[in-house]
């Protein structure tokens, strides 16, 4: 079986961030993780991407961990790789950046993914 795929849109190598806990989560979860930051390098062992249009693979799930000025500006690039699932986790979220997710033919999830995953990010201390 195929192992899910995400992009973890905002990726840190900081491990007290939620963008670093969210990449352990998934990794924790068996997914194929590709982290997201124009500064590149490596997060957790994993190659860094600097933009979604550089992911060798189809997305089954974009998670956004971006303040929701720069999230809004990123829209077309994630509507461009055509997620099946997009997670706008607490604090990327704005009524601008989930009207304009509509208006690309995106159905924004307002939630925690790791949460979503089944587990607590305290799980992922810093």
């Amino acid at each position: 079986m195929k192992k899910q795929t995400v992009a973890v849109l905002g990726a840190s190598p900081d491990r007290s961030k939620y963008s670093n806990k969210a990449v352990r989560a998934y990794l924790q979860q068996d997914w194929d993780v590709f982290p997201v930051n124009p500064k590149s390098g490596t997060i957790e062992g994993l190659k860094v991407y600097a933009a979604l249009a550089d992911i060798p693979a189809p997305l089954d799930r974009i998670t956004v961990y971006l303040p929701p000025p720069v999230a809004v500006q990123a829209l077309p690039s994630i509507a461009s790789v055509k997620p099946a699932e997009l997670f706008i986790n607490p604090g990327a979220e704005s009524d601008e950046l989930v009207e304009n997710a509509k208006a690309l033919g995106l159905a924004p999830i307002l939630a925690c993914s790791i949460i979503d995953l089944g587990l607590n990010p305290s799980q992922f201390p810093g």
